[in-house]
C-alpha cells in the first residue's frame, strides 16, 4: 500500500511539473501580431552606437590612457580628495549613489551627480546644458570652488608636472605639440577616455534583429513605456538625452518629490523664464543602478520616480502594473561596465 500511495504521488508530482512548464511554455510565447506591434513600438528606439566620437578630439590609445590616468587621480582636486571618479564611480555604473555629491571640503553640490556612462552621446552637458560637449564638461568640476576647488589652471598644471609618469603620458598623447601641458589637454584626455565608456545591452540585440533577445514581459514593458507616452521625452538610441523639458508640466514637482530646494533648473542660467524648471531628460540607459533620481536626488525608488514621471510629465496616473511592467523593461537597458575603464591594481 505504500508504494502505491509513493507511485501515485511520483505521477501527480510529475503531472504537475509537466502542467507548470506547459503553462509557463504558454506565458512565453509570443505571437507574429504581438512582435509586429512590438517592432512597431521599438521604431521610437535606436542601436546604441559603438562610437562617440569628435573629429576635434581624435581618440588615440596614448590619450585614452592619460585621460583614465587623470580621471582617477586625486591630484585633480586641491586638497586631494576627489577624483573625476569620486562623484562618477566607474565601479558603480558612473555614479556615486548619492543625492548630491561632496566636494574637496566636504561641502556638497546642489544637484545629483548624472552617470558619465554614454554621457559622451548627450546633445548637452550638465542637467541645465551649460556646455556643448565632455570635452568642454571636463574642466568644470576641476575649478569649481563647489567641487575640486582648485583655484586655477596653472596651479593643476604646475602640480602635474612635478609627476615623472605624465611626463612621458603627455608627450606619448600630444606628440605634436611643444608644450603638451595645457588645461585644453588635460580635459581633453579626459573626454577622449569618457567617450569610450559606451554601454550596450541586450535591448541593443533585439533592436538589432534579434526576436529573443528580451523576454515577453520586457517586450510588453517596452510596449506600455511607448503607449503611456514616454518617448516623448525618453526616445531614441540613449532614450533621453537630446532634449530638454519643463519638470512639473501638469503639476509642481515638489510637491510630488517632497524636494527640500525648489531649483529653477535652466532658468540659472539664462534668466529666460521659459526656461523656468526646465532640465536635460535625462536617458534612461542603466537606469536601474543609477539612483537616486531626478536633479537634486530627491527619490531612491525607480518604481517611484517611473509613477512620478507618469503625472508630473504626462497628467497620468499610472497603475501598479503599468509601473512594474515599465521598471522590467528599463531594466534591459543595462549594460556591462567596460572591463577596460575599471582602475587595477597595476594601475
Amino acid at each position: 500500500m505504500k508504494r502505491f500511495y509513493f507511485i501515485l504521488a511520483s505521477f501527480t508530482l510529475l503531472a504537475m511539473v509537466s502542467c507548470n512548464s506547459k503553462s509557463k511554455k504558454k506565458a512565453a510565447t509570443i505571437s507574429a501580431e504581438e512582435m509586429a506591434a512590438y517592432k512597431q513600438a521599438a521604431g521610437m528606439f535606436a542601436v546604441l552606437p559603438t562610437e562617440a566620437p569628435n573629429p576635434a578630439n581624435p581618440l588615440t590609445k596614448e590619450k585614452i590612457a592619460l585621460g583614465k590616468a587623470l580621471y582617477y587621480d586625486v591630484r585633480l582636486s586641491k586638497d586631494k580628495t576627489q577624483s573625476c571618479n569620486t562623484c562618477h564611480n566607474i565601479a558603480t555604473y558612473g555614479v556615486d549613489n548619492e543625492p548630491t555629491s561632496k566636494g574637496d571640503n566636504g561641502g556638497r553640490g546642489t544637484r545629483n551627480s548624472p552617470t558619465v556612462f554614454n554621457a559622451a552621446l548627450h546633445s548637452a552637458q550638465f542637467w541645465d546644458g551649460r556646455n556643448k560637449d565632455v570635452e568642454e564638461q571636463a574642466g568644470g568640476p576641476i575649478l569649481n570652488p563647489v567641487e575640486m576647488a582648485i583655484p586655477d589652471e596653472a596651479f593643476v598644471l604646475d602640480r602635474l608636472k612635478k609627476v615623472d609618469a605624465y611626463k612621458k603620458m603627455f608627450s606619448d598623447a600630444y606628440p605634436n605639440d611643444k608644450d603638451p601641458f595645457t588645461f585644453k589637454n588635460l580635459t581633453w584626455a579626459i573626454a577622449a577616455f569618457e567617450r569610450t565608456l559606451l554601454t550596450p545591452s541586450k535591448f541593443d540585440k533585439f533592436l538589432a534583429g534579434n526576436d529573443k533577445a528580451l523576454s515577453a514581459a520586457e517586450l510588453k514593458g517596452m510596449k506600455t513605456f511607448v503607449d503611456v507616452g514616454c518617448t516623448t521625452c525618453h526616445s531614441g538610441a540613449l532614450l533621453g538625452g537630446t532634449l530638454f523639458m519643463k519638470f512639473g508640466l501638469t503639476v509642481n514637482y515638489w510637491d510630488l518629490t517632497h524636494s527640500a530646494v525648489v531649483d529653477s533648473g535652466k532658468y540659472v542660467e539664462t534668466h529666460n523664464l521659459a526656461d523656468m524648471y526646465v532640465f536635460k531628460s535625462m536617458p534612461m540607459r542603466n537606469i536601474e543602478k543609477t539612483a537616486p533620481y531626478f536633479h537634486d536626488g530627491s527619490v531612491a525608488d525607480l518604481g517611484e520616480a517611473i509613477k512620478i514621471m507618469g503625472k508630473a510629465e504626462l497628467n497620468r496616473d499610472l497603475t501598479d502594473k503599468q509601473v512594474a511592467d515599465i521598471e522590467v523593461f528599463l531594466k534591459t537597458l543595462t549594460g556591462d561596465i567596460p572591463k577596460n575603464a575599471l582602475l587595477t591594481e597595476a594601475q
